[in-house]
């Protein structure tokens, strides 16, 4: 089977020069605008309910290339995490088997055809983010997946996130391990793949807590990253301190800055967690950003309310700052045999839910305790002093039977009703 990622993708024909180093003939990137695009979100009882998401995505697509398309060609646009489906499978802790089959989706499917459409129309890439069902890998699943559309309409990239946060239940490849190795070997590029292009240069994905590691965009930057897409963040590490976008924007900065990449950073907007709440709830904090390959800002909004951010990517001005640079490019001179038993001993456990179905929430609590007693006995951490109740799951409701799914499913209309 081959790596979840293709390429090199061709796009539109431009000026082709050949590589001084390589030999290679290839094309010049002409600057383009990237687009990312934070949209109201409905969250979803049912996979046909991600229908209304997309057509405020479409809108939205419709009226950024409409208004940011006539400063400079639209080549990228980027959805938030949470755009098509919302969070429902975290906030209600829908069993992990429940929700891959009657919330999420496949790929393709309607829903990137969707999409695939309007990348045509628009002549753009369209890079976005969805919990789907991978068969091909283990069935009863879903991940948490990053996805790339070219100019053509075609998927052309497809890659899961690989850390979550303690309230998502999503499988990533590392908790069927030996499952994912069997199919994509066990290379940097099997869990971050890049992919190619002639015209947009070379994109990689992440999602909202991959970036709370530094690794994730250092191993898309050794496989040839340029610009990565980094989707979504909440509250409060996006407001945290004096400065716009907390501690989210902090972080993206910093990728940006030691690796050398653009940043595209859409936020989700407010909420309906579900369709009877009469506001929705802005649980991310808006603050999407596009970071430019030194650290810069180029682009940021508060608001996440059916908004978008714009910045211009210049892909061969990356690349000269890469390859004429003898100080700011840091990856060239690092000493990486110094590194290398770090990480010989884990941290979280592998292959969790290769042979038994995902926990939810207070069950997975206890891994996550379990891994900083593990770092407390090596001497990374140094507890207390004295020790207080941490942080715990709490149900939406106070008995577990108005907390089960079959009856938080009643706050959607039935699909006879719909």
């Amino acid at each position: 089977m081959p790596p979840p990622s293709a390429g090199p993708v061709a796009g539109a024909p431009g000026i082709a020069y050949r590589n001084p180093v390589s030999g290679r003939t290839q094309e010049y990137v002409a600057p383009y605008m990237a687009v990312g695009l934070s949209t109201v979100v409905h969250g979803i009882g049912s996979r046909q309910d991600i229908e209304r998401n997309l057509q405020i995505v479409e809108d939205g697509i419709h009226a950024a290339v409409s208004i940011i398309g006539i400063n400079m060609p639209v080549r990228l646009i980027a959805l938030a995490e949470g755009a098509l489906t919302g969070f429902t499978d975290e906030i209600f802790d829908i069993p992990h088997v429940t929700a891959a089959r009657d919330l999420f989706i496949d790929i393709p499917g309607p829903e990137t055809d969707r999409l695939a459409s309007l990348a045509r129309q628009y002549d753009t890439y369209i890079v976005a983010q969805c919990k789907a069902r991978w068969p091909e890998v283990i069935d009863k699943r879903f991940f948490n997946t990053l996805f790339v559309i070219s100019r053509q309409g075609e998927i052309v990239h497809k890659a899961a996130k690989n850390h979550l946060w303690c309230r998502e239940r999503s499988c990533v490849p590392h908790d069927v391990y030996d499952r994912w190795v069997e199919l994509f070997g066990d290379g940097i590029d099997a869990f971050y793949p890049v992919l190619r292009t002639d015209d947009i240069g070379n994109i990689g994905t992440i999602c909202c807590s991959d970036g709370e590691y530094p690794e994730a965009v250092r191993a898309l930057a050794f496989n040839g990253a340029e610009v990565v897409y980094r989707p979504s963040e909440a509250v409060p590490m996006t407001q945290t301190g004096i400065e716009p976008g907390g501690t989210w924007l902090l972080q993206n900065r910093a990728h940006a800055h030691f690796n050398n990449v653009y940043m595209v950073c859409p936020n989700v907007g407010p909420v309906y967690v579900h369709p009877k709440m009469e506001h929705p709830y802005d649980i991310a904090g808006g603050n999407s950003h596009v970071v430019d390959y030194q650290g810069t800002v180029l682009g940021h909004t508060a608001s996440g309310a059916n908004t978008f951010v714009a910045g211009i990517i210049d892909i061969e001005a990356l690349r000269q700052f890469r390859t004429m640079n003898l100080n700011s490019n840091w990856m060239k001179d690092l000493r990486t045999e110094i590194f290398r038993h770090m990480y010989e001993e884990p941290v979280h456990p592998k292959n969790l839910w290769l042979n038994a179905e995902p926990q939810q929430h207070a069950d997975v609590d206890e891994i996550y305790r379990a891994n900083i007693d593990r770092l407390v006995a090596r001497g990374s951490f140094t507890p207390p002093a004295h020790t207080f109740p941490g942080a715990r799951y709490i149900p939406p409701a106070e008995s577990p039977d108005e907390a089960d799914w079959e009856q938080v499913r009643s706050l959607w209309p039935s699909p006879a009703e719909e």
